[in-house]
């Protein structure tokens, strides 16, 4: 019995009780660029930076945060192949 993508994709995403648990232990930069996340995805590390009046350098601490409890992924931009940009996984 196969899944499909969509069904794998499905199963792989976080309930809010979840995601809410992962983020609950974090540091509040963290979850400052979780909630920048969930209103202007995908963002660069620079836009999540202007965004929240945060530092470059506490924004990539912040994004590395949320990559270690797997609630943000990342992937090149389309628009400059040489940034990344991120969005939330849930």
């Amino acid at each position: 019995m196969s899944t499909s993508p969509a069904e794998t994709a499905d199963q792989d995403r976080l309930s809010e009780t979840e995601y809410r648990d992962r983020l609950r232990d974090l540091p509040p930069s963290a979850k400052l660029v979780a909630k920048v996340l969930e209103g202007d995805a995908p963002l660069s590390q620079g836009g999540l930076a202007e965004e929240s009046l945060l530092p470059d350098r506490t924004v990539r601490y912040a994004l590395n945060r949320l990559e270690e409890e797997g609630l943000v992924d990342s992937r090149y931009s389309f628009k400059d192949a040489r940034k990344q940009v991120y969005y939330l996984t849930t």
